[in-house]
């Protein structure tokens, strides 16, 4: 009943039936989870099953796994609640929570929309805030990362910042080697990063400083707000930096992680790469109860730029020189270019470590307002394995929570209550979610099915998919998934993850056909994804700058990257011999 309820609810409402409204069906399930029961509040899209006058009765869709995790008349919570009951309705409900689909024009619209009001928010928040608020602010903050920010200022002043070209769109609309003949510059960054020093090879090549254009603040490129698909609700909204602004963020960015990597402390609280100690402290939440799990909404769109000017108001050259690479507008579309109260939108580089340093400080202001008393250095080493921030996933104490929340909330964060869970056994974080101590992370499709085998993306996804499934132990949904895939790749072999091949995962078996004619390792015949690097040649001072910017002692591994550079304008893939291993 079940399986003929998704069909017909699909035949009647579309699409969104499966993006949309079981999700939401997911997340309820989630909330009762959190307060131990189930009430009348909650699953209103699905109709209930009531014994008796009186009961709150658990819906009928699913009820057969409901009733072995809730009571049905009571619609508390069991004691022993059957764990795999909670995957399989999680993984039934939020499969296609993320798929990759873009919205309807009117989504977008109202994204946008979003965007703006949240600006608004931003700036009502900011005016709101007192000196009292803003020096408690400082103060912790300097606690936590005045080293970091000292480091950062002595790399500033003493011109040891060296910028970067990232891979991404830019507003100005320069990609791959023609960043490096950039000659956009603005005023701003010319008082504290000499555009000669940044956009030269060297000042022997001063002749082409002329060509060079400085901009005054007011003929600053905006970054370009764009739409990027994220669920069929609401797109994630992000934004493309100008070129130059770019430039110098990487720069920043990359002695700003430094630093913090060098501090022993902070590297247990904050982290920019390493998602595995969120989920092992969401385990431990799970299990003990003594940790939750916070959740931001519109996390990088609520920072205000006024907390990072506090937080740097004590190290000038970083005050400076993150502000200079700091866009001040944005063209969004539909309301044109508008004045930022926010620190950056997601796309700028800096967005990502600063949001997560700002968070990071609002915990403890809660912490220390808990405590009742100003916070040291010892409160702070006493908690550094227990509080844990990476971007908007934030792992507390649970005796702090509601301080914590009060103050994230107070310098203009938004929790977002759905997705953070302090009581019950439930807890999830960095995409790995337990109850009780134990794994109930589920698969979730990325990308609709191929329907030909020119949708290499799909088929891509699809193999991911289904080695997913298969490890995740639901192997008759894997066996389908191969007779989906069998119609549009003829070779598909048992590989290791690490291979390149496109094929099945299982359990560490590999197919081997033949040896390799002079390494004597083993080769399969199956298809590999491929791509071409669009044409793009560069040479004169630009290449020469290309490789003074190069990290590393060791020579370009594409020998060919003064030819060719950028994203791949197509992805293919192809049949050849290669390692399954």
């Amino acid at each position: 009943m079940d399986i003929k309820t998704v069909q017909v609810r699909v035949e009647h409402e579309g699409l969104s039936f499966l993006t949309i409204t079981l999700p939401d069906f997911g997340k309820d399930f989630h909330k009762s989870l959190e307060q131990g029961s189930v009430d009348s509040s909650l699953f209103k899209a699905f109709s209930r099953k009531r014994e008796a006058p009186g009961d709150i009765g658990l819906p009928r869709f699913l009820g057969g796994f409901l009733s072995r995790v809730f009571d049905g008349r009571s619609g508390l919570l069991l004691a022993d609640p059957d764990v795999t009951a909670i995957f399989a309705i999680r993984q039934l409900s939020l499969l296609f929570s993320k798929i990759l689909l873009p919205c309807s024009d009117a989504r977008v619209r109202r994204a946008m929309s979003e965007f703006v009001e949240c600006e608004q928010d931003v700036r009502k928040n900011d005016a709101g805030l007192t000196d009292a608020d803003l020096a408690t602010f400082a103060r912790v903050s300097s606690l936590l990362f005045a080293d970091v920010w000292s480091r950062v200022d002595l790399a500033i002043y003493s011109g040891n910042i060296v910028p970067r070209h990232g891979p991404g769109s830019t507003s100005d609309k320069l990609r791959g080697n023609a960043k490096y003949n950039l000659s956009t510059w603005t005023d701003r960054l010319e008082e504290i990063f000499l555009a000669g020093e940044f956009l030269l090879p060297s000042w022997s090549y001063y002749d082409h400083y002329r060509d060079i254009d400085i901009l005054e603040p007011g003929q600053e490129l905006p970054v370009k707000v764009i739409p990027v698909p994220k669920t069929l609700k609401t797109p994630r909204i992000i934004a493309m930096e100008p070129t130059c602004m770019q430039y110098v963020q990487q720069g920043i960015l990359e002695r700003l992680l430094e630093s913090i990597g060098e501090s022993p402390l902070l590297g247990s609280m904050i982290g920019f790469r390493d998602q595995e100690i969120n989920q092992l402290l969401a385990r431990e939440g799970s299990l003990t109860g003594e940790l939750a799990t916070l959740d931001l909404s519109e996390a990088s769109d609520r920072v205000s730029n006024q907390l990072v000017r506090t937080m740097l108001r004590n190290h000038p050259w970083s005050f400076q020189g993150v502000d200079a690479c700091r866009s001040r507008k944005a063209d969004v579309p539909g309301h044109g270019v508008i004045r930022l109260a926010k620190f950056a939108p997601m796309g700028s580089a800096l967005c990502f470590p600063i949001e997560a340093m700002v968070f990071l400080t609002c915990v403890f202001v809660g912490v220390e307002q808990e405590l009742n008393r100003p916070l040291t250095r010892r409160d702070v080493k006493s908690l550094a394995s227990r509080v844990r921030v990476y971007g908007d996933d934030i792992i507390v104490p649970s005796r702090y929570v509601r301080s914590a929340v009060g103050a994230l909330e107070r310098f203009g964060a938004r929790v977002n209550l759905g997705k953070s869970y302090v009581n019950g056994k439930f807890r999830e974080s960095c995409g790995k979610e337990y109850f009780n101590g134990l794994d109930v992370s589920i698969v979730k499709v990325r990308q609709p099915l191929p329907t030909q085998q020119k949708c290499v993306t799909e088929i891509n996804s699809t193999v991911s998919l289904r080695n997913q499934f298969y490890n995740s132990g639901l192997v008759r949904t894997a066996e389908w998934l191969d007779a989906v895939i069998g119609k549009y790749l003829k070779y598909f072999p048992n590989v290791l993850p690490e291979s390149p091949v496109l094929g099945r995962e299982e359990f560490g078996f590999v197919t081997a056909e033949r040896s390799h004619p002079h390494l004597q390792s083993p080769l399969v015949r199956g298809y590999v994804m491929s791509h071409v690097i669009p044409s793009d040649p560069l040479d004169g001072h630009g290449a020469l700058l290309k490789y003074f910017l190069k990290r590393g002692e060791q020579p370009f591994a594409d020998g060919s990257h003064l030819e060719r550079a950028g994203r791949p304008q197509a992805v293919n893939i192809r049949l050849r011999w290669a390692s399954p291993l």
